[in-house]
């Protein structure tokens, strides 16, 4: 082969593999299945199911005036029911083990970039509020979602798992006239619920018994982390946006998860990280704070739980119709009232009635 074949087989090669980047780089924008440069299409069938890959998306480009968020602890709350009660249009970008500094960057992002955003339901697990105000379960995150960079979409437009688990799939359902997944079906998810579900991840015994009492202290080195944990994380967002309603909830865990909070001597503690928590969000006058520790009926019935936290997706149903009629709600005036008697009835309950 001579010199000059030879150039033209090279520019050829080049070519081609330009023109094939090139159209695999188009048909990732155009089926865009994460949401990041457009809507989604009314004609195509998408698979939500990476949150942390497409929840920047649908803050992007949703049409959107109330947002669902929290860990997954709100994974099970269905948008349309919330629209049903409050009279809003609202979509779900909830997180899975999300520490409170991965929901307020995502939540920062949404408000920020959808003026129409009005109402949040934030979920703030009570067991986050005296770790570091960053922790982070997860370290790997597309970042190259999350901004305005051009330059390192290349990672998305030329990632094999995000053609294959994202654009394939979509194109499979849309072809097979598969249905979209809704924005209730998003990110919910059903398990075995009760006592033998909650015992096959749950062995009190096998927990470190610190105290017969229960009460870890809490001074001012656990203050002064819960205020910057929530300083940072919800009153910074929530100070910036005045004309946004925040619904603020403690999730309610079950009565063995306060079983392990007494033998493990935290109990006490994590009441006190509440109280200072709400102590700084109720001076927020667009907050409206809940707490279902109180619904006992709820918390001791295990029927309700898949694990000592998790409650199963009827529960999720309960608290948005508790807070649209005001059940649970924490004010100035009564908020210490009922973190007190919560702690009461939490270390005087016979949690050995509930194995038996």
């Amino acid at each position: 082969m001579d010199q000059s074949k030879a150039r033209k087989w090279f520019l050829k090669c080049i070519g081609l593999l330009a023109a094939s980047l090139l159209l695999l780089a188009l048909i990732v924008i155009v089926t865009d299945p994460y949401f990041h440069y457009h809507k989604p299409y009314p004609f195509m069938s998408y698979r939500l199911y990476d949150e942390r890959y497409t929840n920047d998306g649908i803050s992007r480009h949703f049409d959107f005036d109330a947002l669902i968020t929290g860990t997954s602890m709100a994974q099970n709350f269905r948008p349309s029911q919330m629209d049903a009660l409050f009279g809003t249009h609202s979509v779900k970008e909830t997180f899975s083990g999300a520490g409170y500094q991965e929901l307020a960057d995502n939540l920062a992002r949404a408000l920020e970039r959808n003026p129409s955003l009005r109402t949040v339901l934030l979920g703030l697990d009570s067991n986050g509020l005296l770790r570091d105000y960053d922790w982070k379960q997860y370290d790997n995150y597309p970042t190259y979602l999350y901004d305005d960079n051009p330059f390192n979409d290349v990672s998305y437009l030329f990632n094999k798992s995000i053609f294959y688990h994202g654009v394939l799939t979509s194109l499979a359902m849309t072809l097979s006239g598969s249905p979209a997944t809704t924005m209730d079906e998003y990110s919910s998810w059903q398990r075995p619920c009760g006592l033998e579900a909650i015992l096959g991840s749950y062995d009190r015994d096998a927990l470190p018994a610190n105290s017969q009492e229960g009460s870890a202290g809490f001074g001012e080195k656990e203050h002064s982390k819960v205020v910057q944990t929530i300083t940072l994380n919800v009153l910074d967002i929530v100070n910036q946006y005045p004309d946004t309603v925040f619904y603020i909830f403690f999730p309610p865990y079950s009565i063995c998860y306060w079983d392990a909070a007494k033998i493990q001597n935290t109990l006490n503690q994590e009441i006190s990280a509440m109280e200072t928590a709400a102590d700084l969000l109720l001076a927020c006058p667009n907050v409206r704070l809940y707490s279902f520790f109180g619904q006992y009926d709820v918390i001791c019935n295990l029927d309700n739980y898949s694990d000592i936290g998790h409650y199963s997706g009827e529960i999720n149903s309960q608290i948005l119709e508790w807070m649209a009629e005001g059940t649970g709600l924490l004010t100035k005036e009564n908020y210490r009232m009922i973190l007190s008697r919560d702690r009461e009835f939490f270390l005087n309950y016979d949690y050995g009635s509930l194995y038996n």
